[in-house]
């Protein structure tokens, strides 16, 4: 009877173990300083990211050794996403992705890695954006930028990511929308598309507000509208895009960790329970909540799922904006 019962324990530990991401496996842990991909420049919102976990990850001591950022910019995620799968079966590389990996490949025939390349580990949140101008700039409200990039067809200036990123799919939308007509200057880095902002040499972006929070906060940007469903916390007198008086759908943004093809599944399930693990802290609930993150955590199989949602939503939306879809 006794031997009944220890073999049924037994047994459901290890189905525990098998499904649920805390149960760590036994046969990895990193040894050396771990290799962080990011697709973005120095400032910008994957880098921001990126840097803010490793310091988490250190402070509650969840990694024996420390994460270094790594910045491959390029081509949309592509060159990141590239560099990636050159390291097909390296254990000490993870990467940071976002929403612009799912649809650069929407877009490009020549993109010829994707996420589905790459070996899934977790999504980290879902993140908002706003609609800024410098806090000096004419414009008090999105209806005024609007008619002012009407009154001047293609000579007002916004700056972003690249093409296929948020800030253009909404600069696409919204002239669609409106008639409007304004050029988009693209920058590899956030720090670079801000400086451009601040420095009067363009007139808008759409930006996160983990990026912006501090120039908002300094009074140097003015937020016109929301690219949200609802009114973040943060902004309580600043419409969304809908209730500013344009009917455009809010186009989603996620962010997430991916890992080399052919990585053994012990070292997938050890990323994917550190990364819950790091979901539960205080430091981390804080940090989501001081940049107007949603906690969107979903583990490996659950994020392969979401892949297919993603794309099949991004895929209407790019067609809506008028882009022209190869995928």
């Amino acid at each position: 009877m006794e031997k009944r019962i220890a073999f049924a324990a037994l047994s459901a530990l290890v189905a525990f173990g098998a499904v649920h991401p805390l149960a760590w496996a036994q046969g990895y842990k990193p040894a050396r300083p771990v290799e962080v991909v990011v697709h973005t420049g120095p400032g910008g919102g994957s880098d921001v990211l990126a840097r803010a976990v490793a310091n988490m990850m250190e402070k509650e001591k969840l990694l024996p050794v420390r994460m270094q950022v790594v910045n491959k910019t390029g081509g949309g995620g592509a060159v990141a996403a590239a560099y990636l799968a050159e390291k097909k079966g390296d254990q000490n590389t993870i990467g940071f992705f976002t929403g612009v990996w799912l649809t650069k490949p929407l877009t490009s025939a020549e993109a010829n890695v994707t996420l589905k390349d790459l070996t899934p580990v977790a999504r980290l949140v879902l993140e908002p954006a706003v609609i800024a101008v410098k806090a000096d700039a004419p414009y008090k409200s999105l209806p005024d930028f609007i008619a002012a990039a009407k009154k001047s067809p293609g000579q007002l200036k916004q700056s972003g990511g690249s093409v296929t990123s948020r800030d253009n799919v909404v600069r696409q939308l919204l002239q669609k929308n409106t008639g409007a007509q304004w050029a988009f200057i693209s920058f590899p880095g956030g720090g670079e598309r801000i400086a451009a902002l601040l420095g009067g040499h363009v007139n808008m972006m759409v930006i996160e507000p983990a990026e912006a929070g501090e120039h908002i906060r300094a009074g140097n940007m003015r937020v016109l509208a929301q690219v949200t469903d609802k009114r973040l916390p943060a902004f309580p007198n600043v419409p969304t895009l809908k209730e500013a008086g344009f009917d455009v759908p809010s186009v989603p943004q996620v962010r997430g960790v991916v890992a080399p093809p052919a990585i053994p599944k012990e070292n997938v399930a050890y990323w994917e329970g550190v990364f819950h693990k790091l979901t539960q802290t205080e430091s981390w609930k804080k940090f989501l909540a001081d940049n107007q993150f949603e906690d969107g955590y979903q583990g490996a199989a659950e994020l392969v799922k979401f892949y297919d949602e993603f794309t099949d939503r991004m895929r209407a939306i790019l067609k809506e904006a008028g882009a022209k879809v190869v995928r």
